[in-house]
């Protein structure tokens, strides 16, 4: 039966967190906050629970979620050649508003759709979802709505979209805070040999760049060095996602999410968790 938790209230947090870590368990739907807005959750390693959220969503597997992690040192544990630049960036910006395509560990058993080798992962500077995440492990997250509906900002927003498809509802107030636009993570691309970012959002490209001074904004061509050719827009685009392709597959937006190998550009549209 699906059941809402307010977690505003100690005693319903505590009860809310140990339903949804047993759904999560049962290979059931879960919603709670995050720092971006609310996410619906699954267990990532569980292609029948990876299945029910996306029909609970009414997308199909060419649109794969992002992955919450609940710290920093599960980043090696599900990515693999994390470059140095990348690891710059988490160390930032993690838990933030910032989401990193990366390259999948191929020794892990999961299906989170036609990801193409790659995975986006994020960790939610939320209590809650950082509660959550500790007691479930890494999570298939995607922004709690209906695919082409606002993304939710309280539970009940969501549960008005999402209904008995979810079996928990963790209530935490607004998210972001109240009066505050519902704004998606920053998405970049760390498959390829240059950072890009293929989504704007939480984390301004001048953020970034404090960090790594390279990355490449949505769109941007990376310009050739004295004495060098260059770079065509097709290599850049072999690099990362094309800006005509990042905005199609982003027109619905936010959270961030996740990624086809083919465009390195992740096919969440929706402001993900």
């Amino acid at each position: 039966m699906t059941t809402t938790y307010n977690c505003t209230s100690e005693d319903q947090r505590a009860l809310g967190l140990e339903h949804a870590q047993r759904a999560i368990g049962e290979k059931k739907c879960v919603v709670f906050p995050t720092d971006t807005v609310y996410g619906i959750a699954a267990d990532a390693f569980s292609p029948q629970a990876v299945t029910m959220l996306l029909a609970s969503k009414g997308r199909s597997r060419t649109m794969p979620p992002p992955v919450l992690i609940p710290r920093i040192n599960a980043l090696d544990g599900l990515a693999t050649d994390v470059s140095a630049d990348a690891r710059k960036l988490a160390e930032a910006f993690w838990p933030g508003g910032l989401t990193l395509i990366l390259h999948a560990q191929p020794s892990l058993d999961w299906d989170l759709g036609e990801t193409h080798g790659t995975v986006a992962l994020r960790m939610p500077a939320d209590e809650v979802a950082q509660e959550l995440l500790t007691l479930t492990g890494p999570l298939a997250v995607s922004s709690a709505n209906r695919t082409g509906q606002p993304p939710a900002q309280t539970a009940t927003e969501a549960r008005a979209q999402l209904a008995e498809s979810v079996e928990v509802y963790l209530e935490g107030g607004f998210r972001p805070l109240e009066g505050t636009d519902a704004v998606p993570s920053t998405i970049v691309d760390a498959t390829g040999p240059l950072l890009r970012v293929v989504r704007n959002g939480a984390v301004s490209l001048e953020q970034l760049r404090e960090h790594v001074p390279g990355v490449l904004g949505l769109g941007e061509i990376p310009m050739a060095e004295p004495g060098e050719a260059a770079v065509t827009e097709e290599a850049a685009e072999a690099a990362g996602a094309t800006a005509a392709e990042v905005a199609k597959e982003t027109e619905e937006a936010g959270e961030d999410a996740p990624a086809t190998r083919e465009s390195s550009a992740p096919a969440e549209k929706d402001p993900e968790a």
